[in-house]
């Protein structure tokens, strides 16, 4: 450990420029329901390893490799909005919010939050709407393409869930991120 620190030392004293912090990994924010989006996620990764290896090491390329793959990654797309949206971890204009004053704030944040409910209810109801459509079965493996889509649906439902929870905890503590940004953190901890 002392070499590492002593070649970041280095490094900052020879290059100014590439001044390298330390940081510890910080998993403090993780809650048991993220451990589906991390599992999805390694086995995306596992797959995508054996479509490469099979593909360029072999030279004789898994077919259902490629396909699985892709509803891996729709998967981790949208279990990683359900966490994203429970953590209020999606992208914001927050420039905008350091120059109107706090009452319209409060105004801007629960507008924002009834637009985010409709959007996710209504979207878990098409995504619905779709996978009970939906007749086609995967090319690669025997199992419906509505599985996918059901997938999908569930987690519209849970970022539906996640949003009138964040709007709750809103209108209950009176502010949020893009309210008072030092001060939500705090009072999000106080209320868990």
């Amino acid at each position: 450990m002392n070499k590492r620190r002593e070649q970041i030392q280095e490094t900052e004293e020879t290059h100014p420029a590439l001044h390298i912090e330390e940081e510890d990994i910080d998993l403090s924010d993780l809650k048991w329901d993220d451990t589906l989006v991390m599992v999805i996620f390694w086995v995306l990764a596992f797959v995508v390893f054996l479509q490469f290896f099979t593909r360029y090491v072999l030279n004789d390329s898994l077919g259902w490799t490629e396909e699985i793959a892709r509803f891996l990654l729709i998967a981790v797309t949208f279990t990683g909005s359900v966490m994203a949206v429970r953590k209020s971890a999606h992208i914001a204009v927050e420039f905008l919010y350091r120059w109107v004053p706090r009452p319209l704030r409060r105004v801007a944040q629960t507008l924002i939050d009834l637009i985010s409910i409709t959007f996710y209810g209504s979207l878990a109801y098409l995504s619905g709407q779709l996978a009970g459509r939906t007749r086609q079965m995967m090319v690669s493996i025997d199992v419906p393409k509505s599985v996918v889509y059901w997938f999908v649906a569930a987690c519209f439902v849970a970022m539906t869930v996640y949003a009138i929870r964040n709007a709750w905890l809103h209108l209950r503590t009176g502010t949020s991120k893009l309210i008072d940004p030092e001060q939500h953190e705090d009072a999000v901890r106080a209320m868990d």
